[in-house]
């Protein structure tokens, strides 16, 4: 098999535990730094994407405890969540704490889905192996604050050097930036680790090899900075030798590199593009595609993609007929295909919601089928828009039950209860919206304005409601005392 092949490879030495920062302490480092992190603009929770990606990636999870790379305290204390920035950009990093940023240029630009858990892996594995605690206990000299700081204007830097003086001063940028370059070491260990990772989770290993091979050759043309993952994650000559190497004996090169695309992903990939805004002068190249002379002797996968851009362009471009149009010709294209098909429908759904018409999205959205996000956030949507949000409620509370971290869908139900004339429920569960992105201070107050709530309401209030918001707010206030005493 080729994961024993990869294991039969002489193995790196272990780079350290990283026992300078607890698992507690870098939680809640990571805690501060996220809540930043989803105030910025460039962060987006599309239900779609980050159901795809967090699929893959927590595939990977799964296979790194099997293997026992991820040890049972980390998988307790740490996030292992993926967040989206809509950002052309190729880019991804590790966080502190167990979570990772993507950007959409990245997704938009692999091929397959194994290039992309070759990514996840490879970050994942920085964090199973503790080597951002080792990099940040190296500043340990340093504030708790002023290392979020620092780190988050790292982030930054990534994406625009020019914005880097809004978050930091002097040369600190620069220096938190150097400390998470990562080692040549602890670069070819999560490399080493992250392949091992790939087909115990259902991917091809060789999709570590095809995307290094696209690193190496966008590494030639990265003077404009659209690729900053060369920049923190540079390639060697040992890494590349290394990532060759592991290719099975008798497969040949090419065979190798090439793991076969999908109809999903390339659609996930195409919604990538259009999510990141391109510009109206893009769009409109992308809708204009499918009428091309060459598209019928494409890849089924490229027509896909083509297709998915071109609908979901041109819906954003408010031209609801050509939209519902593009989106039936896709719908042929991928009806064999239920992973595809399904992707193909929530689109139609979108186009309709987009197009304002309530009845239409509800009508591909089947009601027995809210089991998954998207299909939840979609009809959830529509069911407020035409007026009947109480028919989506029971789904809302079971899932934020079993996502109580998911501030989306807590601010869905919020909306939801509003409608129906339950403001008292409403402010509660803007409340925990709030909680649920780290704003403690901003969860406190809307929990106080659901007790003076319940305080005006007289006898007809929700007692029931009024004590789980009493209960969560002295929760949440000893959350804030905490945050407040680490600053």
């Amino acid at each position: 098999m080729i994961a024993s092949s990869a294991l039969a490879q002489p193995a790196l030495p272990t780079l350290g535990d990283g026992a300078d920062l607890t698992t507690s302490e870098e939680r809640r480092l990571s805690d501060r730094i996220i809540r930043e992190l989803y105030r910025d603009p460039d962060y987006i929770d599309d239900a779609v994407i980050h159901e795809y990606v967090q699929n893959l990636f927590q595939a990977l999870v799964k296979a790194a405890k099997e293997r026992g790379e991820l040890s049972p305290e980390l998988d307790e204390r740490f996030a292992w969540e993926i967040l989206l920035g809509r950002d052309r950009t190729v880019n991804a990093f590790a966080l502190p704490g167990g979570y990772f940023g993507v950007h959409l240029g990245l997704i938009g630009v692999v091929a397959t889905r194994d290039e992309l858990a070759s990514v996840l892996a490879h970050e994942l594995s920085h964090v199973t192996q503790r080597h951002i605690s080792r990099l940040i206990a190296q500043q340990n000299k340093q504030t708790p604050l002023l290392l979020g700081t620092m780190i988050l204007g790292a982030l930054a830097a990534s994406k625009n050097p020019a914005a880097t003086q809004a978050l930091v001063v002097g040369g600190q940028a620069l220096a938190m930036q150097n400390q998470l370059n990562f080692s040549r070491d602890m670069e070819r260990e999560a490399d080493r680790i992250g392949y091992g990772l790939m087909a115990p989770a259902g991917f091809a290993p060789q999709g570590f090899v095809s995307m290094f091979d696209k690193l190496q050759q966008a590494n030639r043309l990265n003077d404009n900075g659209s690729w900053p993952y060369l920049r923190s994650h540079p390639l060697t000559t040992e890494r590349m030798a290394d990532m060759h190497s592991r290719i099975p004996p008798g497969a040949s090169t090419a065979a190798a590199a090439a793991p076969v695309p999908t109809l999903e992903h390339a659609m996930v990939a195409a919604r990538a593009r259009v999510l990141a805004n391109p510009g109206v002068d893009t769009l409109r190249q992308w809708v204009a595609e499918p009428q091309g002379t060459g598209f019928a002797s494409q890849s089924a996968p490229r027509r896909a993609a083509v297709l998915y851009a071109a609908a979901l362009g041109s819906s954003q471009l408010r031209d609801a007929q050509g939209a519902r149009a593009t989106a039936k010709r896709l719908e042929a294209l991928v009806r064999d295909d239920p992973a595809a098909l399904r992707l193909a429908r929530l689109l139609v759904a979108e186009i309709e919601l987009t197009a304002g018409d309530a009845d239409a999205a509800l009508g591909v959205l089947p009601a027995d089928a809210p089991n998954h996000r998207p299909e939840l956030v979609l009809r959830s949507q529509a069911l407020l828009r035409a007026g009947r949000g109480g028919e989506g409620t029971s789904a809302l509370q079971s899932w934020v039950a079993l996502h109580p971290k998911d501030a989306a869908l807590w601010q869905l139900l919020a909306s939801t209860w509003q409608a129906q004339g339950q403001p008292l429920r409403a402010v509660r569960a803007e409340a925990e919206a709030q909680a649920a992105r780290y704003d403690y201070a901003a969860a406190v107050d809307r929990f106080k304005a659901g007790q003076d709530l319940a305080r005006r309401g007289g006898p007809q209030v929700d007692h029931f409601e009024a004590s789980i918001i009493d209960t969560r707010l002295r929760a949440v206030q000893s959350l804030l005392r905490e945050q407040t005493a680490e600053r």
